[in-house]
């Protein structure tokens, strides 16, 4: 069997007899039953083609996986388009091919191989199994490969490829999507998620490589090759002793009377919070029993997303009230975001915004800095960084401080690769973060990090308490110091791609063709930036500063009244997200008007350019 190519005809007799018709959709039926060696998963296709289900067939079968804004994502099952064992391996394969060229140097430099606590019965599928596979290409291609023994934070992967000196690494891991989800996380060798030319050249060489190679199923020989190394304790014991190089009051966390209450969500990060506490000199966090240990199914919550609130916090706010404990730090399936509850004075709890602890971690990182920089240090060396639907909190900030603020398109991808460009000539970076609760403190990973964000928290909150404030408090003095940036985020389902495209292409031709609005009701447009087609109208030739993305849909609108809104698509769900901020300087310190107008707005938003009813749009709390 050839690297590359058609399949061997192994079953050409059986599939003539039942041919749909379609002879693309002929080949790629022949191509998944010739080539799938997981039971479960070609069964589900030969159900399929024996119950003459040919349009589901030809969704599965008659395209591929792509590479959005956190890598390969889909739900389990059976088809090229779904994350499987088969995909995996043709995944696998092409990102050797591309590594190859890339890298003379690849198989002694080796492969990191990480992955979280997903499963699925009813394809054979899960995130240990795909990440044995994952292994088996390269260990039977001669690649060291460095597999983790158990389940790790994503946020272990980026790291370990850079501590190690890999040339790449993959997690499987779908996050805090749906339990029927998984996926395929890319790191490049400067410990960033893989950006685009590396993206469309890798898809490029997965569709040269579609067979499997011989040993590519060899799961096994994760346990027997002498290539094979298990990274664990080495990568596990590092990150936690670079973590104390951002904890600044160890003796005020070795004395605190602060108790904390940590969810893992039924995923990895119950023992790794754990030793993060214990490596900032924290009595462990008291965890959430029903929810520590993995649990693929995610049976206590409705969804495994800590962004959505109070609603799925409920079990970790219960037992917070009945150990008298006043902050929840949660973070999400595989501990690479991380949210935050705070109980008021008033006995009810808030449950901070990604843009609110932005705010804190900001103020923090900054104050650290300051506090303990040496005489000579240039403050304008010193950097943060956000994604662009993100709060403009952090530029606030850096105008009044002098520090640098940069944005970047959405994703910790465009961060992660930003920032090490940055570090590399010299710069000092010390936060960053997306709003979707995905924090950066520190350098030592180029990725959003959920048990370095709840561990800082835990030392922000202990210092403040020192000081009789809560993080609430804080939060307020940050804006009244800084200037309100009130948020809101919130997002619409639509399973039609085609719906979603003309949403975009209708404000692309609003009142003319190739014209955007000029209001949004009553409100005035200033400016429409379009990133998706690269045009900018406050830019002088009219150019997008930030590049074109033109694989997903967004596009800003900047109204007269100071708001920000950006419409856009998600680039691993099925959503369309919007994000609107309120910006007011400093001293402009009414909260409620500025809440007023900015609820005001959002509705006009929702009514005039998605238009939910018409589009059967379905939102994110129905």
């Amino acid at each position: 069997m050839g690297d590359c190519g058609a399949p061997e005809d192994v079953n050409s007799n059986v599939l003539v007899a039942r041919s749909t018709g379609d002879a693309q959709l002929d080949k790629a039926v022949w191509q998944w039953l010739s080539w799938d060696k997981n039971e479960k998963t070609k069964e589900q296709i030969e159900n399929l083609l024996q119950n003459g289900e040919h349009k589901e067939l030809r969704d599965r079968l008659c395209c591929r996986l792509t590479f959005g804004t956190a890598g390969l994502r889909s739900a389990m099952g059976a088809g090229f388009c779904y994350i499987n064992d088969l995909t995996v391996i043709q995944s696998t394969q092409g990102i050797y091919k591309y590594l190859e060229r890339n890298f003379s140097d690849f198989k002694q430099r080796g492969f990191v191989v990480g992955y979280d606590t997903r499963g699925q019965v009813t394809s054979n599928c899960s995130s240990k199994k795909l990440a044995k596979l994952t292994a088996a290409v390269l260990l039977a291609k001669d690649v060291l490969v460095y597999f983790f023994s158990t389940y790790v934070p994503t946020p272990f992967v980026p790291y370990a490829v850079q501590q190690l000196g890999a040339v790449a690494g993959v997690m499987i891991t779908a996050s805090h999507n749906r339990k029927e989800d998984n996926g395929y996380k890319v790191y490049w060798e400067n410990g960033a998620q893989i950006t685009s030319p590396h993206d469309k050249e890798i898809i490029k060489c997965i569709e040269e490589c579609v067979e499997p190679w011989n040993g590519s199923w060899n799961e096994n020989l994760v346990d027997t090759s002498p290539l094979r190394q298990d990274p664990l304790k080495k990568i596990c014991d590092s990150y936690m002793e670079d973590l104390t190089k951002i904890c600044y009051h160890r003796e005020l966390n070795v004395q605190s009377s602060l108790k904390f209450v940590h969810t893992s969500f039924h995923g990895v990060g119950h023992d790794y919070v754990q030793l993060a506490f214990k490596a900032f000199g924290f009595q462990p966090p008291i965890p959430v029993p029903e929810q520590k240990d993995p649990d693929p199914d995610f049976s206590t919550v409705k969804c495994p997303n800590p962004e959505e609130g109070e609603s799925v916090l409920e079990l970790s706010l219960r037992l917070a009230e009945k150990e008298d404990a006043r902050i929840v730090v949660a973070t999400d399936p595989d501990a690479d975001r991380l949210a935050v509850a705070e109980q008021q004075e008033n006995g009810c709890w808030k449950v901070f915004t990604g843009n609110e602890l932005a705010a804190l971690f900001g103020w923090w990182m900054f104050s650290r800095w300051k506090e303990n920089c040496s005489q000579d240090a240039d403050v304008k060396n010193v950097y943060m960084l956000a994604t662009t639907v993100s709060s403009k909190i952090l530029r606030a900030i850096a105008l009044k401080e002098g520090f640098h603020f940069e944005e970047t398109l959405p994703g910790f991808k465009w961060i992660g690769s930003r920032v090490k460009n940055l570090l590399d000539n010299g710069k000092e970076v010390l936060f960053a973060f997306e709003e979707s609760i995905g924090f950066m403190c520190g350098t030592s990973v180029l990725d959003k990090d959920g048990v370095s964000a709840a561990v800082v928290i835990a030392e922000m909150a202990t210092y403040l308490q020192g000081q009789s404030l809560t993080l609430a408090q804080k939060l307020v003095d940050i804006y009244e110091m800084y200037g309100y940036h009130i948020s809101k985020t919130s997002y619409f389902l639509c399973y039609d791609p085609p719906t979603i495209k003309r949403i975009f292409e209708r404000l692309r031709n609003f009142d003319d063709p190739q014209s955007y609005p000029k209001c949004c009701g009553v409100y005035n447009i200033l400016h429409v930036r379009d990133v998706t087609t690269g045009y900018d109208s406050s830019q002088l030739n009219k150019k997008s500063v930030l590049p074109v993305s033109k694989s997903s849909q967004m596009i800003t609108f900047t109204f007269q009244n100071g708001c920000v809104a950006t419409l856009r698509t998600s680039g691993t769900e099925p959503k369309i997200k919007y994000y609107a901020e309120m910006c007011a300087l400093p001293g402009h310190s009414d909260r409620s008007v500025l809440e007023e107008e900015l609820q005001k707005l959002i509705e006009a938003l929702i009514d005039n350019f998605l238009e939910p009813a018409k589009n059967g749009l379905t939102w994110r709390s129905a």
